[in-house]
């Protein structure tokens, strides 16, 4: 970068004011350099002519390219490491995207807005930045990255933005969706055990799921009751047993900026049917996963991406009252679910 002269005109009283025996910086350095200044020019031009000196400066970087090196110089002095990695990869790779695109002053305040109204949709019920996330695949992405699984542990997927804390503690066989009357009853059961084969007893499995009409509890206004919500233990043998009903597709909310976004992009909002758990154990790494109807029509096109086929569940409807439904105390029609988790051992 080559540099460059700047003209600058030198009031004589000032300069007089910073040689004076009073000013602050008397027999600085400063005050011997404007000194010099002071003589050379006056030897030349004189006590009354225009003083003026000419400096080299260098010049302002300019350009797109100028800017983001700037930028990232200035994260050069962040203490954490990691942080630093991150937000100078965030720079480089945000620079190069409105680079990429030539984005306009238009977009740029669109996108902004967008982003407002995103956070704006935030509450305790309702988290649309994490729908924004998994509508990008940015979810799954992190989900990816953060949980390599070993052959046979149970794999993770979103956990979505629909959890709520405060679940019950249900016995073996507890039914979370006790409102819920159009819905098939389901019974869904398995066992938590270790990559071995082994049991895992007293394992916690969290779960929630929408209803029969695809909504969960917390988009109902005008009420906080949790409903189809319940926390369970394995036995002795690693075994549980929920009651709720038969998951339905349902489409995320399309009423906030995720789902103006999905329009304007000619997606679809829809999600296949499953059923939402987070799976820990004592020395366990903790997994939060699904279980996903097989019969749905929407496993190839799930809207957040988070469709694994290991997680895939045959739901088996019953039209009579059979053995099943003397077991589990159940009247025809209904579904029964099996899913084994598999746990591996936390990191030590």
């Amino acid at each position: 970068m080559s540099a460059f002269r700047r003209t600058v005109t030198v009031r004589p009283d000032r300069l007089a004011l910073i040689l004076s025996p009073n000013h602050p910086t008397k027999n600085t350095k400063y005050t011997k350099s404007a000194k010099k200044i002071w003589l050379e020019w006056t030897r030349i031009h004189g006590m009354e002519a225009a003083h003026t000196m000419t400096t080299i400066t260098k010049p302002r970087g300019t350009t797109e390219d100028d800017i983001t090196a700037e930028v990232l110089r200035r994260f050069d002095a962040t203490a954490q490491p990691r942080l630093r990695d991150i937000m100078q990869s965030l720079v480089r790779h945000l620079h190069a995207f409105v680079k990429d695109v030539e984005l306009t002053e238009g977009e740029w305040m669109t996108a902004i807005q967008f982003l407002t109204k995103t956070g704006h949709m935030c509450d305790d019920k309702r988290q649309e930045f994490i729908l924004l996330s998994d509508t990008l695949g940015v979810s799954m992405v992190v989900d990816l990255i953060n949980h390599r699984k070993p052959e046979g542990a149970t794999e993770s997927t979103v956990f979505g933005p629909f959890h709520r804390d405060g679940a019950p503690e249900l016995p073996a066989g507890g039914n979370i969706a006790p409102r819920d009357k159009k819905g098939v009853p389901t019974i869904v059961s398995g066992r938590v055990l270790t990559l071995d084969g082994g049991p895992i007893a007293g394992a916690w499995l969290d779960v929630w799921q929408a209803d029969s009409s695809g909504l969960y509890d917390s988009q109902y206004a005008g009420t906080d009751e949790l409903h189809l919500r319940g926390r369970f233990r394995s036995d002795e043998d690693g075994r549980f047993l929920i009651r709720t009903v038969r998951p339905v597709y349902y489409a995320i909310p399309t009423d906030g900026p995720v789902g103006r976004m999905l329009s304007a992009t000619n997606r679809h909002p829809w999600r296949p049917a499953h059923i939402h758990f987070v799976v820990s154990a004592e020395g366990c790494e903790p997994v939060t996963t699904h279980i996903f109807d097989d019969a749905d029509p929407y496993l190839e096109s799930d809207t957040v991406f988070a469709v694994k086929n290991s997680l895939m569940c045959r739901f088996v409807r019953h039209d009579s009252r059979d053995e099943d439904a003397a077991r589990f105390g159940v009247e025809p029609p209904f579904c029964t679910a099996r899913f084994d988790f598999v746990l591996k051992p936390a990191l030590r």
